[in-house]
């Protein structure tokens, strides 16, 4: 089968696709999907640099968030609800490959009504959005939240699901087009570049004077919003983007009462198992509704093309989810994955 095959460390503009690989034999409690797409990550680019902090051993296939058909030859392992043809998404090591083998309880059947393209795009960037507002940070109606790198895979997510529950969101990115994607497509009340020196200024005249109610960070500008807090604010820590790990002055954590609270999603199947189906049936909820919706780069790549998708997201030229095409659905049954 096709699969990218990371057999040492090497620069992402180097990986090239085998026509030979083997195909995965499924283990206890695993499917065997035929991928048809693939989301792409900014972890990507660090995991085959060897530069990540979860790396398999040689050799191995990147990509974690896949979308596809459960394979006609799959094993079905007792107390798994799908079979051979259901369309699902998951998230497992070895995306970027014709087939992968994957824990059933890491597999969900797709909405009818979404393509492979939309589905590959939802397993980290939906329940790590909704946990994080929902789970953490207890998120209400009438609320101000700041989501920072709005415009990214999780932050037009947590836009959408802050707007469905009654909040008023600030959405900050680094350009013009990443504003307006923000609005477009997020539905942000109301956008900041947070390149301009000021933008602490903005937040506290849009608040008149009281600042954010929640933070959402998921690129490391926790200290810097720790000026535009309202007493008793939550800030919830999602990710580091920007490269560095901040050290916070706790003074200000205790004179404005604040809480500072971390999500890392994809500890909760080992550590809070119960929540993980609460959560997804929560966003599927919300999607049912028209509240939240997969948004998806304007530039799907073809599967020879993932060095240049993994190079568009390190250039920060992407906004939303960065989708892989591993292979074009030709069934007449369901509908075409859309550009």
């Amino acid at each position: 089968m096709r699969a990218y095959v990371i057999e040492k460390y090497i620069r992402p503009s180097e990986l090239k696709p085998v026509n030979d690989a083997p195909e995965p034999q499924p283990g206890s409690n695993q499917l065997l999907v035929d991928v048809y797409s693939a989301g792409l990550n900014y972890f990507d680019i660090l995991q085959v640099q060897g530069k990540y902090q979860n790396q398999p051993p040689f050799p191995w296939t990147p990509g974690v968030e896949f979308a596809g058909v459960i394979a006609a030859n799959s094993p079905i392992p007792d107390g798994c609800k799908l079979k051979p043809g259901d369309r699902v998404f998951g998230s497992m090591q070895g995306a970027y490959a014709d087939k992968i083998a994957c824990d059933y309880r890491a597999v969900y059947k797709m909405p009818a009504s979404m393509t492979f393209d939309e589905a590959s795009s939802l397993t980290i960037t939906w329940p790590t959005s909704y946990e994080g507002l929902v789970g953490r940070a207890e998120l209400k109606a009438g609320e101000w939240v700041l989501v920072h790198a709005a415009a990214g895979g999780v932050g037009l997510v947590a836009v959408q699901i802050a707007k469905a529950l009654g909040a008023k969101v600030i959405a900050t990115a680094g350009s013009a087009d990443k504003l307006e994607v923000c609005k477009r497509l997020g539905g942000a009340d109301e956008v900041i570049n947070y390149r301009d020196a000021g933008w602490q200024k903005q937040v506290m005249s849009i608040t008149k004077g009281k600042g954010v109610d929640v933070v959402y960070d998921p690129v490391g500008l926790i200290q810097q919003s720790l000026k535009v807090i309202a007493w008793k604010g939550r800030v919830v820590v999602v990710g580091f983007a920007a490269g560095a790990i901040e050290k916070i002055p706790m003074n200000l954590v205790l004179l404005k009462n604040i809480s500072i609270v971390g999500l890392h999603w994809g500890a909760y199947i080992s550590r809070e198992p119960a929540r993980v189906p609460e959560v997804w049936a929560a966003l599927m909820a919300l999607y049912e509704s028209g509240k939240l919706k997969p948004i998806i780069y304007s530039e799907v790549f073809s599967f020879e093309s993932l060095p240049q998708g993994l190079k568009a997201i390190a250039d920060r030229q992407t906004w939303g989810k960065t989708v892989l095409r591993i292979k074009e659905e030709h069934s007449e049954s369901t509908p075409k994955a859309k550009l």
